[in-house]
């Protein structure tokens, strides 16, 4: 019975991370560029016990001799799922959505050098410290958007109207009616995104990809100039929210049995104390 009481505990603290990750995903149902997570889970370690001695007595058994005894379950994987989202009209110029799963932006690198992307095509214009009178394209965040080259893009001040084009050509109109591109937007292929890992705000890089076996060509391609950009568009989540609650109910009601096991046993244990 204590085994019995240690699988139903260990399970319940891993259910508790698969509610924890769908109040993730419902919390974020409205967050631009959001990809949702799933839990997996596995088995544990289980014994096999067999109690008949008989082989006798087990002629014409269906089943496997004897019973196997588990510890329960755990979250293997949380894994990203990275299927597009709904494009959402927004009117605003310094808005971008990928129009086509795989593809992403890429943003400055982190301390350590690892390239970043990211899908949440939410663009600010920033003042560009080392150049007066231009501003960098930077996210929410405040970090650079990189141009095909891959320095970050600097746009000049004093322009009337700004485009993104279809295949991520940024241009401006200036005062005296001419047209001026400024830069090409950097976009990368992900082939393989199962190996992405998330460093939150939307962002994703790669792990060691040394330690893996992969070299950077094996698991993206630079792909700018494709085109797959919509300007004054942003892409939503692609959280479902109804199969998110269903799953919900289901985890719900998987800790419920497991703490109601608990229960059970601990009131079997007060019967065999008691009796004389």
């Amino acid at each position: 019975m204590n085994q019995s009481m240690i699988n139903s505990a260990v399970t319940m603290g891993q259910v508790q991370q698969k509610l924890n990750t769908i109040g993730h995903n419902l919390a974020n149902a409205n967050t631009t560029g959001y990809k949702q997570r799933d839990t997996s889970f596995a088995d544990l370690l289980f014994q096999q016990v067999n109690n008949q001695p008989n082989v006798a007595r087990e002629i014409g058994r269906q089943t496997p001799n004897g019973i196997r005894v588990g510890s329960g379950g755990a979250v293997v994987q949380t894994a990203v799922r990275f299927q597009q989202g709904a494009i959402q009209e927004t009117g605003r110029q310094l808005d971008v959505a990928l129009t086509e799963p795989g593809y992403f932006f890429e943003l400055s690198p982190t301390e350590t050098g690892e390239r970043r992307f990211t899908r949440d095509g939410a663009f600010y214009l920033s003042p560009n410290p080392n150049a007066p009178g231009e501003n960098n394209l930077v996210n929410s965040e405040g970090e650079f958007v990189l141009a095909a080259d891959g320095n970050p893009i600097s746009i000049p001040g004093g322009f009337e109207e700004f485009t993104i084009t279809d295949n991520g050509t940024i241009q401006i109109a200036l005062p005296d009616g001419t047209f001026q591109d400024v830069a090409q937007l950097q976009l990368v292929n992900i082939t393989k995104p199962q190996l992405l890992v998330n460093l939150g705000d939307n962002n994703f890089t790669f792990p060691n990809l040394d330690e893996l076996g992969f070299g950077i060509d094996d698991v993206l391609e630079e792909s700018a100039g494709t085109g797959v950009f919509q300007q004054s568009a942003l892409e939503g989540s692609n959280v479902d929210l109804s199969k998110e609650m269903t799953n919900m109910l289901e985890a719900q009601r998987f800790y419920q049995f497991n703490s109601q096991a608990i229960s059970i046993t601990d009131q079997m244990m007060g019967l065999v104390s008691n009796l004389r």
